[in-house]
């Protein structure tokens, strides 16, 4: 079950940039998005959680490496899902073209409103870690 999903309605900053200021602001940001999703009151402590992501670009455009969002995006929810990202033992990160063709049947209810906006955006969920075999 997830504990927390929400969308950050903007193109996400690279962990590379060399404008350290703006990545401050991002991460700032994607922690005051994911508030009022994050309905537990306390930071998960102890559990093992997967970070689940998915960039929404357009590919016309120079999109952002999925391996560089990760890493912001985890900072910025120290503190306010769990306590510290070594508790994120899981990761996937997905980047696609939004005006692609989409099976939408079991789609996440942010993912659909990300989709329909037609602007880059971040799709985001917390949830807890899987055995290693689920994985593979």
């Amino acid at each position: 079950m997830a504990h927390i999903e929400f969308l950050i309605p903007r193109r996400p900053v690279s962990l590379q940039t060399k404008n350290r200021s703006n990545l401050q602001i991002w991460k700032q940001f994607v922690n005051t998005t994911a508030q009022p999703f994050w309905n537990s009151g306390a930071p998960i402590s102890g559990k093992d959680l997967h970070l689940t992501l998915v960039y929404l670009c357009d590919d016309d455009d120079v999109p952002v490496d999925t391996d560089n969002i990760i890493k912001p995006i985890q900072d910025a929810l120290v503190g306010l899902v769990y306590d510290d990202d070594i508790q994120v033992v899981s990761v996937e990160s997905h980047r696609r073209d939004y005006s692609g063709t989409f099976d939408i049947t079991h789609m996440p209810t942010a993912l659909l409103t990300g989709l329909g906006t037609n602007d880059e955006c971040v799709y985001v969920r917390v949830s807890d870690a899987l055995s290693l075999e689920t994985y593979l």
